[in-house]
């Protein structure tokens, strides 16, 4: 098995990425791509994990795109080098718009009375580090980014919600209370800094954009013709039917095609490494075309 498609405490997940890389080493994955959301910080301690473990790492990201549609806009960058200096450059920027976005909902649970300060957030990044690598100092990345999940977490600790599906539905997701939407980069923008940076640019669980069947072939078409290289057909939110269906697609439209489970650990108990849709084992026929992997 192989996953194309995981995160760790650098981001969402609950892991670190050196407790992904030995959670999946002990699960018989193969290969494995760390595509944390618009950070490379976690990918050394998994490149280093990944070489004690005998795991094929390959070194990932996942990228907000802007998107004036109903649905959300990911693309994952795969194979990249994170030391790129122009690739950094725009990580960096990502991550000040970023904690703009958290001190503007901060804002606006410190007004609606729920008295909170960022530090106080951001130690649920820390814990949350701390307790993906079992627990033990020094068993992290430093590079964890504090988004939703962190402020999610603080609701649940200060018992205003149950758990963190409640904290989404009632205040963080979209058109809730606290929403406030993420500013992504423009895709000819992502596109070039993933191709300078060496990586397969890969549009990820389509099904997220919210396009009619009817149209999707030819926005994924243009997509194509701007640049992109592949797209992720099998995706554990999308039905097995909807993955053979973009499967298909990819291959007319001579895009590489890839697998992942979209793995965050605790925080999404039904996403399990290596396994995809319809609970379908990814096998490594997907790696085809992947930066820095071999057949």
């Amino acid at each position: 098995m192989i996953d194309l498609h995981t995160h760790s405490n650098a981001s969402d997940g609950s892991f670190s990425p050196e407790a992904l890389i030995a959670e999946a080493a002990k699960r018989g994955i193969t290969a494995l791509a760390l595509t944390d959301h618009d950070t490379t910080g976690g990918l050394k301690e998994a490149a280093k994990a990944a070489v004690e473990h005998g795991v094929v790492f390959i070194p990932g990201i996942e990228l907000e795109i802007a998107w004036n549609r109903q649905g959300e806009f990911h693309l994952l960058g795969l194979g990249i080098d994170e030391e790129n200096v122009e690739f950094n450059t725009a990580i960096e920027e990502l991550a000040r718009r970023r904690k703009a976005r958290n001190l503007e909902i901060l804002d606006k649970m410190n007004k609606a009375g729920i008295a909170a300060s960022y530090e106080e957030i951001e130690k649920f990044g820390a814990l949350s580090a701390v307790q993906g690598s079992g627990g033990h100092p020094g068993g992290h990345s430093g590079g964890h980014s504090i988004g939703r999940p962190h402020f999610a977490a603080f609701l649940v600790k200060r018992k205003i919600v149950k758990n963190r599906e409640q904290a989404f539905l009632r205040y963080l997701g979209r058109d809730r209370p606290f929403y406030i939407p993420k500013e992504g980069l423009e895709f000819e923008q992502a596109l070039k800094l993933i191709h300078e940076a060496g990586g397969l640019a890969v549009l990820a669980h389509p099904m997220s954009l919210y396009t009619a069947w009817g149209k999707l072939p030819e926005l994924i078409n243009g997509f194509k013709e701007k640049g992109l290289d592949g797209l992720e057909a099998w995706h554990p939110s999308a039905k097995p039917s909807s993955c053979r269906r973009l499967e298909e697609l990819g291959k007319k439209l001579r895009l590489s095609v890839t697998a992942g489970s979209d793995f965050h650990g605790e925080v999404r108990p039904d996403r399990k490494l290596g396994i995809t849709a319809g609970g379908r084992k990814i096998d490594d026929s997907f790696l085809e075309g992947i930066p820095g992997t071999l057949i």
